[in-house]
């Protein structure tokens, strides 16, 4: 079970940090914010229960075991960056080099390079496409499928063969594609938003395909939504976490940093960053009144980026809140041989394991934010597992629903993105030109 460790936000003073009674005596809260999140008909924590998706899952993984070499997921956004984050975490970092299974490519964005560049590698008849699109429409990804549908088209092949869709159950330009050609289609459930659907098909059939044990990731995300449920702050690490958050925003801790200190964790904080930015970044609160609430997300890399971000961390503006991700288990014990033993300036790496040279680092790291005031936490994890991953997802998505409580805001819907889309087909359209 991961565990939240805040004791570093005690030791700096009480303008930068906060105490365990600060967050105790917004306790009495967790109730009245359980009943509003229930109000709001969310399911993102109630989603993990549904085991008609999870059978549908494995049934359509036997039935195409072995046949194709690379899956491309074509999506955006949320239809994209949780499935990121399964395969850096779960799957060997160097996944698609060892040809041991099919290769997965998740193509987040509509740079014609990078499309036209997968073109050259790939085998059609050996090929999958997952399109995912919850509302069917959006347009980077349907640009992407039009591209990789005609060239498929042009080779003679069966698109219910080579093509799948994730998106609304009822509506959208893909849910009638695939009712009009046959072409097989998984459901987005109506109440989880794009940000929120990684433990839907989204992320699990994908993740499946290559192999990672999706009921081990239900497993532990339905261990922390029990936590999200209790009412006993004792019992409650997503409002735990999002107490913090809220009361060191209100101190001006505006920036959230996530650091991992795990190279398998890094797609997890580019996660987080989405689900953050559009849930909490909102102009309106639930009583129409313009507040501009908003946490801004940056993501970091321990140790990485204490060479290219420590500097401003620790000596420039004091407006942020640091969340480390420790892993207790980095892996196979890697001794670091010290070629020079005689000389002073490596004299510390003896018989030393790169293992303890980067937790070392970052409890030094740690230290320095702490000793220089700026508030920061740990949330620890035993081993980087599909059940740890799956609480993860659940922690960080939960505390996202009780955030959006304290500041009084709609953490559900995006009408910034919308508006932003919007205009760009205006624009394409020629309206505004």
């Amino acid at each position: 079970m991961i565990k939240l460790n805040f004791s570093n936000l005690t030791k700096i003073p009480a303008q930068h940090g906060i105490t365990d009674d600060d967050v105790k005596a917004k306790a009495h809260l967790i109730p009245e914010f359980l009943k509003k999140i229930h109000n709001r008909d969310q399911g993102f924590y109630s989603v993990i229960d549904d085991k008609e998706m999870l059978k549908k899952i494995n049934d359509y993984a036997q039935s195409v075991e072995g046949k194709y070499n690379d899956i491309i997921v074509l999506g955006i956004g949320g239809s994209s960056l949780g499935t990121i984050c399964l395969q850096q975490s779960l799957k060997h970092l160097f996944e698609n080099e060892l040809n041991r299974g099919p290769k997965l490519h998740v193509m987040d964005n509509i740079d014609p390079t990078w499309l036209k560049q997968l073109d050259d590698i790939l085998d059609y008849e050996k090929t999958l496409f997952i399109v995912v699109t919850k509302s069917g429409g959006t347009p980077e990804t349907l640009s992407q499928y039009f591209y990789f549908r005609n060239l498929s088209d042009k080779k003679g092949l069966d698109p219910k063969e080579h093509f799948i869709f994730v998106t609304d159950p009822e509506k959208g330009l893909l849910r009638k594609i695939a009712i009009e050609e046959g072409i097989p289609a998984f459901d987005v459930p109506q109440n989880v938003g794009g940000r929120f659907s990684v433990l839907t098909s989204v992320g699990l059939l994908p993740a499946k395909l290559i192999g990672i044990n999706i009921e081990e990731l239900i497993k532990g995300a339905q261990k922390i939504r029990d936590q999200f449920l209790s009412e006993e702050l004792k019992n409650n690490s997503p409002f735990a976490l999002a107490t913090i958050q809220y009361l060191l925003g209100e101190k001006g801790k505006i920036i959230n940093v996530v650091i991992p200190y795990s190279q398998r964790l890094i797609r997890f904080a580019d996660w987080y960053r989405q689900l953050l930015a559009e849930s909490i970044g909102k102009t309106l609160d639930n009583d129409g009144n313009k507040v501009y609430r908003g946490l801004t997300p940056i993501n970091a890399l321990g140790v990485t980026d204490q060479h290219s971000q420590s500097q401003l961390y620790n000596e420039g503006p004091n407006d942020k809140l640091f969340l480390f991700i420790e892993v207790a288990d980095l892996g196979p014990e890697l001794l670091i041989p010290n070629l020079k033993p005689n000389d002073e300036t490596v004299s510390f790496l003896k018989n030393i394991s790169f293992n303890k040279l980067m937790k070392t680092e970052k409890i030094g790291t740690e230290q320095a934010l702490t000793k220089n005031d700026r508030p920061n936490l740990t949330i620890e994890v035993n081993s980087v597992s599909e059940e740890s991953l799956g609480e993860l997802f659940m922690l960080f998505e939960a505390s996202i629903a009780f955030l959006g409580e304290f500041y009084n805001i709609n953490a559900f819907d995006q009408p910034g993105v919308e508006l932003s889309k919007n205009l760009t087909k205006e624009l394409l359209s020629g309206e505004n030109l």
